[in-house]
């Protein structure tokens, strides 16, 4: 899940800042986590407390008022019920990642992704886009290789993953859909040789960089198993202690990554 975190933070940057290369600091002094990171760390948190999904975002996304949600989503936030609203944005498909780390057999991760996903997100793209990311984190934990990950997500999920990064980049443009965005965000991942290169061929697309290389991140880190102790240290530094927390009482139960001292 830190691959997940560590995507956002890296990201933040460029959300509103498109850039079309891979070259540029990891990290900046206004590098901070948005909403992917409050989410994904309130899905972990329902996933260790056996709590609801849609419960644990309202707690702790009503912390973290300020962290860049939507204004449908912020709405369901902050409203006492919860109450879906027919959503297909990618915000269903970036705070999945705990369910993909979590979960052991497709048919759980399938279930509990649609759980995630259908408390605000209930349109068949919004549950799809959750499904697919979900499924590409318990494949790529458990060993499949890229060939593999690539034909089950096409075939679950009719997504177009036979395009490379450097034919998407040149037309593609800022995108919250699941639709025009996850897609793109996995085949960053597909891509990649390493973890800090599936963030920055998500970054590079130029898009929605956040939750792209949320996404890529948390696939590229289930499958190599390895993310650099610089990026990890200034995760550590960029979370509140309450995030961190939670970081950590879950890589204890689902380890993937060493997160060091």
């Amino acid at each position: 899940m830190i691959g997940a975190i560590a995507g956002d933070i890296i990201g933040s940057i460029y959300e509103h800042n498109p850039i079309k290369t891979e070259e540029f600091p990891l990290f900046q002094i206004n590098s901070r986590f948005t909403d992917d990171t409050v989410m994904s760390l309130a899905a972990a948190r329902a996933i260790l407390q056996d709590r609801n999904y849609g419960l644990e975002m309202k707690i702790l996304g009503q912390l973290f008022p300020d962290a860049g949600y939507g204004g449908n989503f912020r709405k369901w936030l902050f409203e006492k019920e919860i109450i879906p609203y027919n959503s297909w944005g990618n915000g269903s498909a970036m705070r999945v990642s705990p369910v993909g780390f979590a979960f052991n057999s497709a048919e759980d991760v399938l279930r509990e992704a649609r759980a995630s996903a259908e408390v605000s997100h209930d349109h068949p793209e919004g549950i799809k886009g959750a499904q697919a990311v979900a499924l590409a984190i318990l494949m790529a934990r458990q060993g499949a290789s890229k060939k593999d990950i690539r034909s089950n997500i096409t075939a679950s999920f009719f997504y177009d993953l036979e395009r490379t990064i450097e034919e998407i980049k040149p037309a593609y443009h800022f995108d919250v859909s699941c639709m025009g965005s996850v897609p793109e965000a996995i085949t960053a991942f597909l891509d990649s040789t390493d973890y800090e290169s599936a963030v920055r061929k998500a970054v590079s697309l130029g898009g929605d960089s956040d939750t792209q290389a949320c996404i890529a991140g948390a696939i590229a880190e289930a499958f190599y198993k390895s993310i650099p102790p610089i990026i990890i240290t200034e995760v550590k530094r960029i979370l509140p202690r309450i995030m961190w927390e939670i970081v950590e009482d879950f890589e204890k139960l689902y380890p993937c990554c060493e997160l060091g001292e």
